[in-house]
């Protein structure tokens, strides 16, 4: 179950990702007082939370009523993780977040919680698929499911925490150490993909 656990808590840690989304998250903020900058992460994260419960709970039946196999969509899950890792690797992903963070500083919204702090930066698409292929993987185990709900809420209250102190952290590990962590992680979140398509392929193949 240890091991259940630790999987499932690398793979949400690196496609949310909290390191990389605070720096954004500051940038989203600039400017606000501290009041504003805590009920947008308290309201991003609550958003996010219950975006990947819905998807936990009914993510299988929702592809099933759309006639997709979990077989196909751990295939495809994987195949969207691998190129998110390769964007990790080649700072793609963190150049994107960062242009979508300028975009929405211009023109400052009222309440930055659902989009794009929620939807897509905490809950994109890459964490659904993690959570869906997760869940899938402890079908029938209701104790491996809790295991992947507890990694899932761990990492995302490590997320809020560094939006709390993203200030002093950005300050304290630099760009230079921020890049490095990006580039480890997507390795890392390259093999786990690898290892989700040769499931996927595996489970079509048995079946």
């Amino acid at each position: 179950m240890l091991d259940a656990f630790i999987t499932a808590f690398v793979t949400f840690f690196v496609v949310i990702d909290p390191l990389g989304i605070a720096p954004v998250f500051a940038s989203l903020t600039h400017g606000a007082d501290e009041t504003y900058r805590r009920r947008m992460a308290w309201r991003g994260t609550a958003i996010a939370v219950l975006v990947l419960l819905f998807f936990a709970f009914l993510g299988a039946p929702f592809l099933k009523a759309l006639g997709i196999g979990l077989e196909a969509f751990k295939v495809a899950g994987g195949v969207m993780l691998f190129l998110m890792a390769l964007e990790m690797v080649f700072e793609k992903r963190t150049e994107r977040r960062s242009s979508s963070a300028e975009r929405s500083h211009r023109e400052p919204p009222e309440d930055i919680s659902v989009f794009p702090l929620g939807i897509p930066l905490l809950a994109g698409p890459g964490a659904i698929a993690s959570t869906i292929l997760l869940m899938a993987s402890h079908a029938g185990d209701p104790a491996g499911k809790a295991v992947v709900i507890a990694a899932m809420l761990l990492t995302l209250g490590l997320t809020l925490i560094t939006f709390y102190i993203v200030g002093p952290m950005v300050r304290l590990l630099g760009t230079t150490f921020s890049t490095i962590l990006s580039r480890v992680f997507g390795i890392v979140l390259a093999a786990l993909a690898a290892q989700f398509i040769l499931d996927g392929v595996r489970s079509f193949f048995a079946g």
